[in-house]
């Protein structure tokens, strides 16, 4: 088959067997980005309720169920326009490696075992757990008709800090404003970063009327918004360390994922997307895993 041989995109794992293009087809490795910030609700949550192997496996499985679901659900949704987009045509669905039903068949594996997951936690999760999938799976739909889907984007990937900490205590933070500025802070994260991602497909998303800020602003003007998403996910996170009142190592490791962001911002520059592959997936896993670092030295210290 024609399509078994076209080139992958980065980040995918060889091998034809079903495991490694169910991996792929949600392109398993940038689980790093947002699962951090997912352990980083988690571990905050410990200071006030211990912490059991059990709940810690439930959140990971939970959290990889969710991603599952969202980024399955968006190839399912964007099926035709990856078919017709040089840079995603060799994707599972476009190529032919998975079957629409195997991809239906998986997504609502997937959306069943994290019902379970949300179950085994606590009530309050399980409540919020089918908003929690109604939302990341509707960001599928968010960039034909808004130019802010990024920041839709980010928030599908904050709440993860919120629920990495309501997973463990069942209930609200104290103060009330921790969990929403974890959120945001991770939101503008990603958001800043999918402003990024969306530079590669800018003629192709003006041609097919998609949106995005590089469609609405152009590359310079939208490298200069992610910029200052970026700059709000900074204060965020300091503020949450703040709220949470983590310690020097915390703030440590956020200062270090500030480098890797400058670091980011510089390897990008209008014109000049030949980098830009380091930029996404390099830069960002660094950030989030030195953040998550940072607090889990102070806490065990």
């Amino acid at each position: 088959m024609g399509g078994a041989t076209a080139p992958r995109e980065r980040q995918t794992f060889g091998g034809e067997s079903l495991l490694v293009r169910y991996a792929n087809f949600v392109k398993l490795p940038h689980t790093v980005f947002a699962l951090p910030f997912a352990l980083l609700g988690v571990l905050v949550a410990s200071r006030q309720t211990a912490l059991t192997w059990r709940t810690l496996g439930l959140v990971v499985l939970a959290f990889a169920c969710a991603r599952f679901v969202a980024l399955g659900f968006n190839r399912i949704v964007d099926r035709e326009l990856d078919a017709r987009n040089p840079r995603t045509r060799a994707r599972e669905l476009p190529s032919g490696r998975l079957t629409l039903r195997q991809a239906w068949v998986a997504v609502g594996v997937a959306a069943a075992a994290f019902l379970a997951t949300a179950w085994a936690l606590n009530p309050l999760c399980f409540a919020l757990a089918p908003l929690a999938l109604a939302f990341i799976s509707a960001y599928s739909y968010a960039k034909r008709f808004t130019h802010w889907s990024h920041l839709w984007l980010g928030l599908a990937d904050g709440i993860a800090t919120p629920a990495g900490y309501l997973a463990v205590t069942g209930r609200w933070s104290e103060p009330w404003w921790l969990l929403p500025v974890g959120a945001l802070a991770v939101t503008f994260w990603v958001g800043g970063f999918d402003v990024f991602y969306a530079l590669q497909d800018e003629e192709f998303d003006r041609a097919e009327r998609l949106e995005s800020l590089v469609v609405r602003l152009g590359q310079a003007r939208a490298i200069l918004a992610a910029k200052l998403s970026h700059g709000l996910a900074l204060v965020g996170l300091v503020l949450f360390g703040i709220g949470a009142g983590l310690g020097i190592a915390y703030y440590v490791g956020v200062a270090v994922g500030a480098v890797f962001i400058a670091w980011e911002h510089r390897l990008v520059q209008p014109g000049d997307l030949s980098r830009l592959n380091a930029a996404f997936f390099t830069a960002n896993g660094i950030v989030s895993i030195v953040v998550f670092l940072g607090a889990l030295v102070d806490r065990v210290l």
